[in-house]
């Protein structure tokens, strides 16, 4: 008899409308990049500081004031800018101050009117940090007034308030971030002054003042020099030296405004720090590209030109910036373009037409290069020996290719994602259910020493499985090729590639079918790397509990579902706790994957050990082995503790 078919009841009352700020809050990693650890918390304090930045970047504020309150948990920004607008608006009928820190896509940087160039175009930065913000309070001076209003999670909870005459102008934002987004809510006192330094190099003569209360500390950052001081700055905090003695700065104030300070060190690799109006930009871009363009084109139009290059090299572009130490910066004024950045995190820039400005600029480093003869020598040479060590590299590593023979190189699976090390000791591979999950703990690894190996679903049961089918399973040979030591007779722990072998799977029941199948493999073809210690279990969490707020926020790590009935039947408030089950490996977030499942300081490992081979035997024989008699006594003895969902 046909099964009858179960029919979906998905209508359009299952569709869910997040209004307001909810949709920030029920995905604020889409916004601020995630809420583990520091970045996100930054991110909230870049939002806001960039407001007042594109005050100062328009001639409206030259003074910024950033206080860390005594918590630790709360910041308040502010500027003698023009202050945020106060007036109801037309159409909405609500103050301009309301509307923008509690809608998102709404701004005054839509246009060139207000602002002739902004880093914040997208309307929704100071309204994400409402949206994720215990409490947030507004101070306005304008139109002779000082002006207030408070507001909590992306809603406000006062009406402007019209205060005491003051003929001051500028915005004061206070914010605390909710501890029911973030996992703890501590800002970290030097890397909001590595933000704050940054952004006043970015701004040349900008005056921008830190106070710490929870030690007093007070700090100003101003440099009338701007890149140039902020190249003398990284030379120095990486103990590099320019090979030239004599640093470079091109500018270029015409429309788009392009800045760069740049020198070769004797550094093997490059470094380019890329901004565009005042935002990081730490995955480059377009305006990256036309650096690169136009720095190889000025490089290799003089070399070319004078013959300076040795008859049968052939120049890469690495070449040519191997050792590069440069810092751009990009302002593009709203009139002549909308700025296209990779996601409300700005890692990267979109637009193809801010290359060829870069690029024009960067090519008259020709002329220099042409008027400084002496100069021009040395990062001459120091190209030209860039590219007989590459070369040098190139032959004696196929030198060595030559002198191993095809039968002793090890035939490593192409999803293996290696670790660096050579050293057996200090390397451990670490075998995971699929890609999704590979993908995360690719990202959370440490790649000095962990190696991830994903495998694609459920191993075959070796238990059941004849030798032929266990030798021509695809995912049992890229683990048995991975580890490098061979299986069965012919297994040799000497040439085990890692002392810890880690079976990394979701901590539901489906996980531990995986894990076990894994173990019984171990046990049936590679017995030996169990008994020598080298087998481990990870326990990752199935949930986390996060209770309390502040400094007295507390985070719990739950492996089981039992664990946590038994942590609510003693919970005294369990309705405040808040709950977060991971589905599985692939959803946690690198961060909470590291800290919870990776880092050798906080991680649980199981070593797998063999007390008595005759029962370990006779365990796998009972639940994988052909004889079904022996399940069959397995589920009734313990059908009582199963909790079956129909």
């Amino acid at each position: 008899m046909a099964k009858e078919k179960k029919i979906s009841t998905y209508k359009a009352k299952d569709i869910e409308v997040l209004e307001g700020l909810e949709p920030v809050r029920k995905r604020p990693g889409m916004y601020i990049g995630g809420t583990e650890g520091d970045a996100g918390l930054l991110h909230l304090i870049k939002e806001i500081l960039d407001n007042s930045i594109d005050e100062a970047m328009n001639g409206h504020a030259d003074a910024i004031w950033v206080t860390l309150h005594k918590d630790q948990s709360s910041i308040t920004i502010e500027d003698n800018g023009r202050g945020i607008p106060v007036d109801t608006h037309p159409r909405y009928k609500k103050p301009a101050l309301e509307i923008i820190l509690t809608t998102l896509h709404a701004g005054g940087k839509f246009s060139d009117s207000n602002y002739a160039s902004a880093g914040g175009l997208h309307g929704v930065g100071a309204s994400v940090v409402n949206a994720l913000s215990q409490e947030l309070e507004a101070t306005v001076w304008r139109d002779g007034f000082e002006w207030s209003q408070r507001f909590s999670r992306g809603k406000a909870v006062s009406k402007l308030n019209k205060g005491k005459k003051s003929r001051n102008h500028g915005t004061r934002i206070y914010f605390r971030p909710d501890g029911e987004i973030f996992r703890q809510v501590v800002f970290n006192v030097e890397k909001i002054e590595t933000i704050l330094e940054e952004k006043a190099f970015l701004n040349r003569g900008l005056k921008i003042s830190f106070r710490s209360e929870l030690d007093g500390r007070e700090k100003t950052f101003q440099y009338a020099e701007g890149l140039k001081a902020y190249l003398i700055t990284q030379l120095e905090r990486q103990r590099q030296k320019s090979v030239t003695e004599e640093n470079f700065y091109l500018e270029r104030a015409n429309g788009i405004l392009v800045q760069l300070a740049f020198c070769w060190t004797e550094s093997t690799s490059e470094k380019i720090y890329s901004y565009v109006n005042g935002i990081v930009t730490p995955e480059g871009g377009s305006h990256v590209d036309g650096f690169k363009a136009g720095l190889s084109k000025a490089v290799r139009n003089y070399l070319n030109v004078h013959d300076l290059i040795p008859r049968g090299m052939k120049l890469a572009a690495e070449d040519l910036r191997e050792g590069l130490l440069a810092i751009l910066s990009v302002n593009v004024p709203g009139a002549l373009s909308q700025l296209q950045f990779q996601g409300q995190t700005k890692d990267k820039l979109n637009n193809p037409e801010i290359s060829a400005p870069v690029e024009s600029l960067v090519k008259t480093f020709e002329n220099y290069l042409n008027s400084k003869p002496n100069v021009a020598a040395v990062i001459a040479e120091r190209v030209i020996s860039a590219c007989k060590a590459r070369n040098a590299a190139r032959l004696a590593s196929q030198s060595v290719s030559r002198k191993v023979g095809i039968s002793h190189r090890l035939n490593l699976p192409g999803k293996l994602a290696d670790c660096a090390t050579n050293n057996p000791d200090k390397a451990e591979i670490f075998i995971v259910e699929g890609d999704s999950a590979g993908g995360s703990a690719k990202q959370a690894r440490d790649r000095k020493t962990q190696a991830i190996l994903p495998l694609k679903g459920k191993i075959i049961n070796t238990f059941s499985a004849s030798k032929d089918k266990i030798e021509l399973n695809k995912e049992l040979t890229d683990l048995i090729s991975a580890l490098g030591c061979g299986h069965g007779d012919k297994i040799n722990l000497q040439k085990l590639r890692y002392s810890r072998v880690v079976i990394l799977t979701d901590a539901d029941a489906d996980g531990m079918h995986i894990a076990s199948l894994l173990m019984a493999f171990f046990f049936k073809s590679m017995r030996p790397l169990i008994e020598a210690g080298h087998l481990y279990v990870a326990m990752s969490p199935l949930y986390r509990i996060k209770s309390g707020q502040g400094s007295r926020e507390k985070i719990d790590w739950l492996y089981s579902d039992e664990e946590m009935k038994s942590y609510l039947d003693k919970s005294k408030n369990p309705d405040k706790h808040h709950i977060t089950r991971f589905k599985g490996l692939g959803e946690m977030n690198p961060d909470t994957l590291w800290e919870t499942t990776l880092n050798p300081q906080t991680r649980n490992l199981l070593r797998i050990q063999i007390d008595s081979e005759e029962e370990a035997q006779a365990t796998f024989d009972g639940i994988l082995g052909r004889d079904t008699e022996a399940r069959y006594r397995l589920i009734q003895e313990n059908a009582h503790r199963l909790d079956v969902d129909i």
